[in-house]
């Protein structure tokens, strides 16, 4: 069964902790067990949650989030006037596809801004894009990323995509980021050339969201809720 959180493939509780209910686990891995598992090598944080319906929870995974993300840009050794490139990934015509784009929606590009000075702390030279995917642009969409890299020289880059999990109780549930990069359209075994530190000459953090699942973790999933279901009430009867 596909999945693209390396937390389903691993299966291990090490390097987890619980934040306000929050769990969350941080992995490192090297060429060799990347080479196991299929992934890149590098750090992999999960962020996994209950819901994020209710505003209490939501506000806590936002700050959980925030935590996490700054705290894997001093590793990589992003400073606070570094510039940022942020991709939304994806097809928003598309509805489990559409994170990335809906991302960019949300993002504060600030970049046209410094046309007038400095802003004020806590703010960077910030700028978004959604490329589209391969089949509405044909073109690739890391060539399409790269040229941008050259033209503008941010000094990182970080992507959001829609990531593809092999249980349904993760959609929608687990945040998955890592500085390793990231292959578009992975999430439904379409994979295109790699968006990374190795094809871009600068970091590259990837974030993801699993908004896909394949149909035989739909299966499994509904026979193991059924086989337990029906051993509960056999206990019960008995």
């Amino acid at each position: 069964v596909h999945t693209d959180l390396a937390i389903e493939q691993i299966n291990t509780n090490e390097g987890s902790r619980i934040i306000d209910d929050i769990k969350v686990t941080d992995i490192s891995l090297d060429k060799k067990a990347g080479e196991e598992i299929g992934k890149r090598p590098g750090r992999y944080i999960t962020i996994e949650f209950p819901d994020i319906t209710d505003y209490d929870n939501s506000e806590k995974i936002k700050t959980v989030f925030s935590e996490e993300l700054v705290n894997l840009l001093k590793v990589i050794k992003v400073k606070d006037e570094s510039t940022c490139l942020i991709i939304g990934l994806g097809n928003e015509k598309t509805t489990p596809d559409a994170v990335g784009p809906l991302t960019i929606t949300k993002t504060i590009v600030t970049n046209h801004l410094y046309v007038y000075g400095q802003l004020e702390d806590g703010f960077r030279r910030v700028w978004a894009l959604s490329p589209g995917v391969m089949g509405e642009t044909g073109i690739e969409t890391s060539d399409l990323i790269k040229s941008i890299v050259e033209a503008i020289k941010p000094d990182f880059v970080i992507t959001v995509d829609a990531l593809a999990s092999s249980s349904i109780e993760r959609v929608n549930k687990t945040i998955q980021m890592t500085d390793a990069g990231i292959n578009p359209g992975s999430g439904v075994g379409n994979k295109r050339k790699e968006i990374s530190k190795d094809t871009l000459g600068i970091p590259v953090i990837a974030i993801g969201v699993p908004t896909v699942v394949d149909a035989a973790s739909i299966v499994s999933d509904t026979i193991n809720y059924m086989y337990k279901n029906f051993a509960y009430t056999k206990e019960n009867i008995n």
